[in-house]
């Protein structure tokens, strides 16, 4: 698929040496939005209906979040509308959808403080690690759990292997054709890669501590059907134990169960998914309310515990809240609707359907 086109900075004078340490760039904008993934695409779109004009800032090289970094190639069945559809692919609709609206990307840069204004017109600048200060009347925060980065098994010397023979993630499954694969977890991610897999590598291992999984029932059922076949091997209850190999080529993985019974796996790669750990960052020390490392916020608008910061899509936490992408798109269009009002007080929105309305240019 091609590589989603960026608009450049256009909407304030800017020098183009801050990332090499000159006069730092100085933007205006409606909107500030931190998180380049689904959610924060969407919310582009929706503002920009609004006529609310938006700079983008992630801390990734390229729009997508974890969709785009991790899982590129990973089928999505509940997009509404799209039996299936590849993370690589959503995004790319995601920012062909929100680029009629010619929003600014901060791509490669980290959000490091946020500053109200003295004089209390309402206003908040953000500013980033490479010097870049956008000014706004809003923020949202759509940066899933903030930095993420993978949970590592506490295995010795696996450092040695990774980017090699362990990888924590999965770009392209063609990586994988005619390998000995071994997918240690219990969740979505090892099922759903157990599942993509399964007709391209040569052999496919699912290790994980118990008889369950934590997977969506049909993916599970799925998993259980192919492991009755034997296109599938349930390696369980296992844990990870070592790793054998030389000079970064897996040639083996231990595994063992609680009761010290020890299996050594024939493999060439080891893809454990264990989830994600993420960390706010900067934004902890923004005065927000948290809960668990999320941002709690009001359900109706997305709004935080200060003014003008509102918060959208896995980061965004409230009761009932599910971690859906979905979920993320409705969250997106409330907050638009909720920071059109801040921005413009004394005015009645009068909401027009985009079959009404269109889009800009006549699209």
């Amino acid at each position: 698929m091609p590589a989603p086109s960026y608009t450049p900075a256009r909407s304030a004078p800017a020098t183009d040496d801050a990332a090499g340490g000159g006069t730092a760039r100085s933007h205006e904008t409606d909107v500030v939005i931190i998180g380049a993934g689904p959610a924060g695409l969407f919310a582009v779109f929706e503002l920009g209906m609004l006529k609310l004009s938006c700079h983008v800032i992630d801390a990734l090289p390229e729009v997508g979040g974890q969709c785009t970094a991790l899982y590129p190639e990973k089928p999505i069945y509940d997009i509404p509308g799209f039996p299936r559809i590849d993370a690589g692919q959503l995004v790319e609709a995601l920012e062909a959808q929100a680029r009629p609206f010619q929003p600014t990307y901060h791509l490669a840069e980290t959000v490091a403080a946020l500053d109200d204004h003295r004089d209390g017109d309402g206003r908040l600048t953000v500013t980033t690690d490479r010097g870049t200060r956008i000014t706004a009347r809003a923020v949202v925060i759509a940066a899933g759990g903030g930095a993420f980065g993978p949970n590592r098994p506490p295995l010795p010397g696996i450092q040695d292997y990774e980017k090699t023979s362990v990888f924590y993630a999965i770009r392209r499954r063609e990586d994988f054709r005619g390998k000995r694969v071994v997918i240690a977890g219990g969740g979505d991610s090892a099922v759903d890669w157990a599942l993509a897999l399964a007709d391209v590598a040569a052999h496919v291992m699912v290790v994980h501590r118990r008889p369950r999984f934590r997977a969506a029932p049909e993916s599970a059922a799925q998993l259980q059907a192919l492991a009755e076949t034997g296109r599938i091997e349930l390696v369980i209850p296992y844990q990870l134990a070592g790793l054998t190999g030389a000079g970064g080529r897996l040639r083996g993985v231990s595994v063992r169960t609680l009761e010290g019974h020890e299996r050594l796996l024939e493999a060439d790669v080891l893809l454990p998914f264990f989830g994600l750990s993420s960390d706010l960052g900067a934004i902890a020390g923004w005065g927000l309310a948290t809960e668990r490392n999320l941002i709690r916020t009001d359900p109706a608008s997305g709004a935080t515990s200060r003014a003008g910061v509102y918060a959208i899509g896995d980061v965004a936490q409230y009761p009932g809240k599910l971690k859906l992408i979905l979920c993320g798109f409705s969250e997106a269009a409330m907050t638009a609707h909720a920071i059109w009002s801040l921005i413009h007080p004394d005015q009645a929105l009068h909401f027009e359907y985009s079959t009404t309305q269109g889009l800009p240019g006549g699209e």
